[in-house]
């Protein structure tokens, strides 16, 4: 067993199992305090609530609160492992949620044997939670899943793998655009893979600039073209009218390739053939579609990403979701919407164009960062990124007419 599988199942396992629990927010050592927190206090705040349903937010920790939901069909890079096997990525996100954002957060695993049981299963819990956040799903049933409980749900829903992705990958692609002195709606682009976070990203970029036209998207059969009888329906929005069928043949004279696929699937023989100053976002984790070591002795004119903390450029999805969740439940947000999305990948790309704190450099064992090459998004230990993320999100919630709360506090997220 190496030492970082051991150190991994220690972590899970002591000194208790898991990485959540729940805490009292209120006193509990009195006839009294019991009396308030249970029978007969309790039967206040429920005939609020029975009177005004949104009341709820005012006696309860709803407003507070986000479910992680999977039905555990595409766990990480493991694939189909069953409900139960996502349990610790679902804590995960948990932890996270709450070491960044301060959102109580509880994991949800269900079972079931139709895309219609596990939606009917979320719909008729999704009002005890604040919102919403989808994790693990596999496509194309990810969609359908997400789409429909975005109707039927009176809080936010957001599938991470898809719409967290996108929103990373957006703000480090036009910072790295702009470096590399390309605009957005000139690139050519080429995507290895077609599943949700490929689709998703592909999406967030065309409402960002990027002409579908210019996106060529393969999957294991290769180019997704018009001519192909095979694709569903999501695939078919990219389906392009070409005669290219190979990788070859898209990356002759491409600016960008996102991979979202699998390991070493980008020769460097295929990258020699983009066009000057490419970017590459190489986002197969844990192992890259090329190895940054590999592409920067390739091309010593690109700008590379991956999905790892070992190398610079990370797109993590902690940049993020946990600031999304943040400004749409505290402005009691219906949804997210594109033009909240919008605004988290301005405020993030924004924050990597301003000095950084140091502690962030002594967080990142640097000495220095600055924005350029090297540098394109923040480090997910920034501190700035709650604050202005959130207040992006929220604003744009309340100007977009999705929030129930109209105007953000003066001094919003200032502790």
């Amino acid at each position: 067993m190496s030492d970082f599988r051991q150190k991994a199942l220690d972590y899970h396992s002591k000194p208790v199992p898991g990485k959540i629990s729940v805490e009292l927010t209120k006193p509990a050592e009195s006839v009294t305090d019991l009396a308030l927190a249970y029978s007969p206090g309790v039967a206040e705040p429920v005939r609020e609530i029975a009177a005004d349903p949104s009341a709820a937010y005012l006696y309860t920790g709803k407003g507070n609160m986000v479910a992680v939901i999977t039905n555990g069909t595409a766990i990480l890079g493991l694939g189909n492992l069953g409900p139960l096997a996502s349990k610790p990525v679902m804590e995960g996100k948990a932890l996270l949620f709450k070491r960044f954002a301060g959102l109580d957060s509880i994991d949800i695993e269900v079972k079931h044997n139709t895309t219609e049981e596990f939606i009917n299963t979320v719909a008729n819990i999704a009002d005890t939670f604040g919102g919403i956040n989808l994790e693990d799903i596999k496509a194309p049933e990810c969609f359908e899943i997400e789409q429909e409980l975005i109707k039927r749900c009176s809080v936010p829903v957001f599938h991470d793998d898809q719409h967290g992705t996108a929103i990373v990958t957006a703000a480090g692609m036009l910072n790295a655009l702009e470096i590399q002195g390309k605009k957005i709606n000139e690139v050519n682009i080429v995507c290895m893979g077609a599943g949700a976070a490929a689709v998703a990203c592909m999406e967030l970029l065309i409402k960002c600039g990027a002409q579908r036209e210019r996106i060529y998207m393969l999957d294991r059969k290769g180019v997704i073209h018009t001519r192909r009888d095979d694709l569903t329906p999501h695939k078919l929005l990219f389906a392009n009218n070409t005669d290219k069928r190979t990788l070859d043949d898209v990356m002759e004279g491409a600016d960008v390739f996102v991979g979202v696929s699998g390991p070493d699937v980008l020769p460097a023989a295929t990258l020699q053939l983009m066009a000057p100053n490419p970017v590459i976002f190489a986002c197969s984790n844990p192992d890259p579609e090329i190895k940054p070591e590999l592409a920067n002795k390739t091309r010593s004119d690109l700008i590379m990403a991956t999905g790892r903390s070992d190398y610079p450029n990370q797109v993590n999805n902690v940049l993020c979701f946990p600031f999304i969740f943040r400004g749409a439940l505290d402005v009691r947000a219906s949804k997210i919407n594109d033009e909240m999305k919008i605004a988290a990948v301005d405020a993030i790309r924004s924050i990597a164009k301003e000095p950084v704190p140091q502690q962030v450099l002594d967080a990142s064992d640097v000495d220095s960062l600055e924005f350029g090459r090297q540098y394109i998004i923040p480090k997910p230990m920034d501190p700035r990124l709650c604050k202005r993320v959130a207040t992006a999100v929220a604003q744009a919630a309340i100007d977009s007419g999705v929030a129930a709360i109209t105007a953000l506090p003066k001094n919003y997220l200032e502790q």
